[in-house]
């Protein structure tokens, strides 16, 4: 086909076409087109900033709260170390791995990447790792405090649903040492028992997360006791024990322990567990005999006793239905120094009620006895009492010689500090005093009869009940206390005992209390049998920890008592 010619002089139709005169209002309708174009881009630029800002507040906002939905934990933050007195760790925080699972974001076969990630982490349950990728919020944890290799196993796995975050995380060096008192931290990093959670926010504060806290205790102190309270709770197939150790002038405890404990990096368990009692602070028990001293004080102390040879009938005593004699029987009448020595019921019960409710209350208040136990920790027992309308003269009586009345094994601690330094109350602390600085207290015993029980409790040792707790050397002085456990529906075990031994080192210038108690032992009964020497073997450990070296040269000076009671030699 031919194309179509043009005509010589013809205009191109394609070219140059003249148009039409241009309307009015076309202009204004290109404007408003342009403008609108303009308004669409800039919402559209808006919708784009206002989706990133979601985003934004998404990750750093919301996430940042997850703690409040139900699989997020928050992360943990930096903890100050916590250190013995002498700058041994107790406890220290390092970086660790959490891995995390982001559901939405996975893109694999999740039951093979849930075999793939427990052959990574072997210790992990496989369907709490399945639960985890299968979950259907944004985040779930699948295993925290994770080892660097395992970590990076994890990495390798190049799965983008799978998320690795660093979080700090706590180590207990010594294992099971002191685990009652310094306590543990929950997976996320906040103080759950002891230390830890007495002073969770002075050890998360960011000020002072450099700066150690610094405890009393002495780690070999502690080491000390605690393994003297095992190989006899061991031995004899009891069922716990408890100890403290304390320097007399500062209330620092410088060991406490309890037993059974646990391993503090693996908790595990719940605080209702055996394991997790503090019975140094948190259990109250009838701790018999040890009370006699501070009853015989406070004789001593309201003029109830205005001499020494001042002497008790110990012939059984009635007292309504009930009649109390003396487990140790010797014939009376006895002096004071006897009534310790011999550890007599009846003549402490007279005393007792000879001094009365009132004053016996008020003694055992200002001993800090009827409060909570002392010191910074939150598991803390309240004494047992008698009922307030219930206190009457049966009551007065057993108190006096430690029945009737339960309180822990640090109270027991605090009171017989106060009973040997000179008769200053001060309450027992955890952390550490600094050197020099003195430590108010409240007088409750005069200096006289302060020096004059701890002669009383030297003879104890030397001369009655507590003679297996003599340490040569060391003079030390005490007093055994053996009571029958309380049955759960009223009355006493006949056959099950808490056994004690509360005393002091070196008795002419005491320095040191230590208190040993083993719940319900099997083998032997009695206190002087089971934790008066346990009391011994303690002493001899620890007493050239403290600088305190044996001397057999030296004595308290005992001459008050002369005549007052028949030495052993002459017995």
């Amino acid at each position: 086909m031919r194309a179509a010619s043009v005509a010589p002089g013809a205009q191109d139709p394609g070219r140059g076409v003249r148009r039409g005169p241009r309307l009015p209002g076309h202009s204004q309708m290109a404007l408003a087109l342009a403008r609108q174009r303009l308004a669409v881009g800039i919402l559209l630029f808006f919708l784009l900033v206002l989706v990133i800002a979601l985003r934004l507040f998404d990750l750093t906002v919301l996430d940042a709260e997850a703690p409040a939905r139900p699989g997020r934990s928050a992360p943990t933050v930096p903890r100050a170390d916590i250190v013995d007195r002498n700058g041994v760790p107790l406890a220290t925080s390092y970086v660790a791995y959490a891995a995390a699972a982001r559901p939405r974001d996975i893109t694999g076969d999740r039951a093979k990447l849930a075999r793939r990630i427990a052959a990574i982490l072997p210790e992990r349950p496989p369907e709490a790792i399945s639960a985890a990728l299968h979950h259907e919020g944004r985040f779930r944890y699948i295993a925290r405090r994770i080892r660097p290799d395992q970590a990076q196993a994890l990495r390798e796995l190049g799965e983008p649903g799978i998320t690795l975050e660093r979080e700090h995380d706590r180590i207990y060096p010594n294992l099971a040492l002191a685990a009652h008192l310094v306590g543990y931290t929950t997976i996320d990093g906040e103080g759950s028992a002891g230390i830890e959670r007495a002073f969770d926010a002075r050890l998360t504060d960011p000020d002072r997360v450099d700066e150690p806290l610094v405890l009393a205790m002495d780690a070999r102190v502690q080491q000390a006791l605690e393994s003297e309270l095992a190989h006899e709770m061991e031995r004899q197939g009891a069922e716990g024990a408890a100890g403290v150790v304390m320097n007399v002038q500062t209330g620092e405890v410088l060991a406490m322990a309890s037993l059974p404990a646990y391993n503090i990096n693996r908790p595990g368990g719940r605080p209702g567990l055996p394991d997790y009692i503090n019975r140094a602070t948190l259990g109250v028990y009838e701790l018999g005999s040890t009370f006699k001293p501070f009853t015989v004080a406070m004789a001593m102390e309201s003029g109830v006793v205005t001499s020494l040879a001042q002497k008790y009938e110990v012939s059984g005593l009635r007292v309504g239905r009930h009649t109390i004699t003396d487990v140790h029987r010797r014939a009376g009448p006895f002096t004071v120094p006897e009534v310790i020595i011999y550890s007599s019921n009846v003549a402490t019960a007279r005393m007792a009620e000879q001094m009365g409710r009132a004053r016996q209350e008020a003694f055992l208040r200002k001993l800090g006895m009827m409060d909570r136990a002392p010191g910074e920790i939150l598991e803390r027992g309240r004494t047992l009492t008698p009922p307030p309308g219930n206190w009457g003269l049966s009551s007065v009586m057993t108190v006096g010689f430690g029945h009737g009345i339960a309180v822990t094994p640090l109270h027991l601690a605090n009171a017989y500090a106060t009973l040997v330094n000179g008769g200053i109350h001060r309450p027992a602390t955890f952390l550490k005093v600094p050197e020099g600085r003195a430590v108010p207290g409240e007088r409750v015993f005069s200096e006289e009869t302060s020096r004059l029980s701890n002669g009383m409790l030297r003879l104890a040792v030397t001369e009655g009940t507590g003679r297996r707790a003599d340490a040569p050397g060391f003079r030390v002085g005490g007093k055994t206390g053996t009571a029958e456990k309380p049955r759960p529906g009223g009355g006493y075990f006949k056959n099950r005992n808490i056994t004690t031994f509360a005393g002091a080192f070196p008795m002419d210038d005491p320095a040191y209390v230590v208190v040993i108690m083993i719940d319900d032992p099997r083998l032997a009964r009695s206190a002087g049998q089971v934790a008066a020497p346990v009391f011994r073997n303690v002493v001899h450990r620890i007493a050239p920890i403290l600088g305190v070296l044996p001397d057999e040269t030296r004595e308290p000076d005992l001459s008050a008592f002369a005549g007052l009671y028949t030495p052993r030699a002459r017995r």
